[in-house]
């Protein structure tokens, strides 16, 4: 069983053969400027992490203070970046091939997501394969499309993946270089032969006063249900609202 809670932004809740893990949490109800609409997630969903997956530094992908919230869980990461968590205290675990969490496997895969540099951080970039004896889960991280997407499935040694973990929009109306739109993510979708899509990384953050004006916060989902329709036919979508499960993902 592969069960899924989305907790906002790009922060998913995983359980897979027993193993809980989480991807970039950012569990406050702001991280800098940014300012989430609704309530932060309730921390029943959160508790009793078994380790965190952490695609990259960004702050609404790295927020340290959310980190430390999580009672010092494995943060597996880019080795420069695990480097960079260890010393301000965390335990940083560097991802470089296959790693054993007690029967699941994560495998660190590309992101092409580097047009915005950060001089105080390191600027590593990676998604996440995640393999059990049941499924394979891909968690993109932010990335733009790139060409070796279709080897996905033989690097997790599979058919197919899947679930994708697929960002479809941003904290803004407009999406810089190195992320997907809603389109994209569904080219995404089809590379990869995904079975089942959860859109994330969309509606839930924005910088004020943005946030009040226009439906781009909500627009990115019908954008891509649309889209995935269209492009990738055989992938079922499984919207979820924030702090909502799916128990069951691929029963749908």
């Amino acid at each position: 069983m592969v069960s899924v809670t989305w907790l906002g932004h790009s922060a998913v809740v995983l359980e897979m053969a027993g193993v809980r893990l989480m991807t970039d949490p950012l569990i406050r109800p702001h991280a800098g400027v940014l300012r989430r609409r609704g309530g932060p997630p309730a921390s029943r969903h959160w508790r009793e992490i078994d380790a965190v997956l952490l695609s990259h530094l960004h702050h609404d992908h790295a927020d340290l203070r959310s980190l430390r919230m999580l009672d010092q869980v494995p943060i597996l990461a880019a080795p420069r970046n695990a480097t960079w968590l260890r010393r301000r205290g965390l335990r940083g675990v560097p991802l470089e091939g296959w790693t054993d969490l007690d029967g699941v496997d994560v495998l660190p895969v590309p992101a092409v997501h580097h047009s915005r540099p950060m001089p105080h951080r390191p600027n590593d970039a990676l998604g996440h394969l995640i393999r059990s004896d049941h499924a394979t889960v891909w968690a993109a991280g932010d990335t733009s499309l790139y060409d070796a997407m279709r080897d996905m499935p033989s690097w997790a040694g599979r058919e197919s993946i899947d679930v994708a973990l697929i960002p479809i929009g941003g904290w803004g109306p407009r999406l810089s270089p190195g992320h997907m739109g809603p389109e994209e993510a569904a080219v995404a979708c089809a590379m990869t032969g995904a079975r089942v899509a959860i859109p994330v990384h969309w509606g839930t953050f924005h910088v004020p006063p943005v946030g009040r004006f226009g439906d781009w916060m909500d627009r990115p989902a019908d954008l891509f249900a649309d889209a995935l329709a269209r492009i990738a036919p055989g992938c079922t979508l499984v919207r979820l609202q924030p702090g909502e499960t799916c128990e069951s993902v691929l029963d749908r």
